[in-house]
């Protein structure tokens, strides 16, 4: 979609209240000032509630991650922490368990009433690559505060796959948000009684949607499992990748259990086919180490009209990136590994997810990234 796609009249009302901006609202704040850009937009960069960033000239090998904390810069930190520097133009690999600090072509001058947060791209957690978004004087990962004015960089860590990238490879999604949108248990309950968020009769709205884990099997799989020393993911290369050289496939075994063995990646999916209607957005949040000691989608986001009938997705399930920690963990079939919270929209998207071009994962089931082909 590009920039001026969908744009609606202005809601005169929209100032005032709380919400995620939608692309035609991305695309007036960028026109704006309040985002700059090193080159133009890609003609499909504003999606349809959040904008992709892209990766600039430079990346830097460091030797450790890190928050620059109130009072220093980014690059101030990367003067002391990096081992060498990274020309991005002709493409650059970037190798697992390493950590890369690479300038990105977004800036932002934003307004005292507005924030934005961060997330990996779903294509990018599905290949297992971990990245944040850091501020200058940022005391937390992917969070931009109110009133931010400065650059943005990409912590970049590959975890699995060695991944080439380039200056404009797109690793990182943000989101603009004013106020506090979240809806409340109650107002989830509201809002699920108006078009059902997933498909289970009575569904636990604490804390968010809870998803579960399908172990019974799609056509006989359960899921896949990452294997180790492969060859090169290219990000920029949408199915130029054999599956089969980067994954094992899980068969289901009729027990509806795995076992995750540390330090291993695996695609699983939910049980449950989750909807997000127009008018809201919502985002996985991070795994309750009380349930166990996983994590679940490094990619959290999900637009407006992601599994919603009316955009062509009617039966999308959450794909889920699941890794686990220091011990092996028994997952089992209906398992609660994640919970989906909600926000309102400022207003409805010109454009919704699967309704255009580059709406990659709707009405998915079982789905690896888009760089691979079975």
């Amino acid at each position: 979609m590009n920039a001026g796609a969908g744009m609606q009249d202005a809601d005169p009302g929209a100032e005032t209240r709380a919400g995620i901006l939608p692309a035609q609202a991305i695309a007036a704040l960028a026109e704006a000032g309040g985002i700059r850009a090193a080159s133009a937009f890609a003609s499909d960069q504003i999606q349809p509630a959040s904008l992709d960033l892209r990766l600039g000239a430079k990346a830097y090998r460091v030797r450790t991650s890190f928050l620059p904390g109130a009072t220093r810069t980014v690059q101030a930190c990367v003067a002391r922490l990096s081992l060498h520097a990274i020309d991005l133009r002709p493409g650059a690999v970037l190798e697992t368990g390493c950590v890369y600090i690479a300038e990105l072509q977004e800036s932002l001058a934003l307004p005292g009433d507005l924030a934005a947060a961060a997330n990996p791209k779903s294509s990018t957690g599905r290949i297992d690559v971990f990245t944040r978004v850091i501020t200058d004087r940022g005391e937390a990962f992917d969070q931009v505060e109110p009133g931010y004015r400065g650059p943005l960089y990409a912590e970049i860590s590959p975890r699995t796959f060695p991944v080439l990238v380039r200056t404009g490879s797109r690793l990182s999604q943000i989101r603009f948000r004013r106020g506090a949108p979240r809806l409340t248990e109650s107002e989830l309950g509201l809002l699920h009684a108006r078009s059902a968020l997933v498909d289970v009769g009575s569904p636990s709205f604490q804390g968010g949607v809870a998803v579960s884990v399908d172990l019974s099997g799609f056509d006989g799989l359960i899921g896949y499992r990452a294997k180790r020393h492969t060859g090169l993911v290219d990000v920029d290369a949408p199915g130029r990748h054999r599956a089969a050289d980067f994954w094992e496939q899980l068969a289901a075994d009729g027990s509806g259990s795995l076992i995750l063995d540390p330090g291993q990646f695996y695609i699983l999916a939910s049980k449950e086919s989750v909807q997000v209607p127009p008018d809201h957005a919502a985002e996985m949040v991070p795994f309750d180490p009380l349930v166990g000691e996983f994590r679940v989608h490094y990619a959290g986001f999900f637009d407006p009209g992601f599994g919603h009938a009316g955009a062509g997705g009617e039966g999308a399930r959450a794909v889920l990136e699941v890794r686990s920690r220091d011990v092996p963990f028994l997952l089992e079939d209906g398992q609660i590994v994640g919970r989906l919270v909600y926000e309102r929209m400022l207003a409805v998207p010109g454009t919704l997810y699967g309704a255009g071009a580059g709406s990659n994962y709707q009405a998915q089931g079982l789905k690896l990234s888009k760089h691979f082909s079975l």
